[in-house]
């Protein structure tokens, strides 16, 4: 299966789903003007893959911010994800938030309770442009 690959810009985030290095990342903001059109292909992409899924998947979301229209698409997403756990495949959502931005934090909180796959929330703080994994 191909990778799926989607450069990052000022209103969309970098998507990353490669099954055949194992990885699978959200990563920077998610406000587009047609949240629908920008994940129509994302959720196409994750049917194919939940037909023929690696053994595990660790899907890590790093969202700075997001608006509801993408909140609702990302729900979808993780709504797959618990397809892929009801075939017994290891599934986990990393949820990464900068330790200073609570709102995303609980986000992460709601979504966890939302769908049945396990969520390690993973916190860090920004330092001088670089990243410092805190817990």
């Amino acid at each position: 299966m191909e990778a799926l690959r989607i450069q990052a810009t000022v209103k969309t985030p970098e998507v990353l789903f490669d099954p055949s290095n194992n990885v699978f990342e959200i990563k920077g903001k998610s406000i587009p003007d047609n949240a629908e059109d920008f994940y129509t292909d994302i959720l196409y992409w994750f049917d194919d893959y939940v037909a023929n899924p690696n053994e595990e998947t660790v899907l890590k979301i790093d969202l700075e911010y997001f608006n509801i229209s993408s909140s609702k698409r990302l729900l979808f997403l993780l709504y797959k994800l618990n397809e892929l756990a009801d075939t017994e495949k290891k599934v986990k959502v990393l949820w990464y938030y900068n330790e200073a931005d609570e709102d995303m934090f609980e986000v992460g909180q709601d979504y966890a309770f939302m769908v049945k796959v396990p969520f390690d929330f993973i916190s860090y703080t920004l330092n001088e442009s670089s990243l410092v994994q805190a817990s």
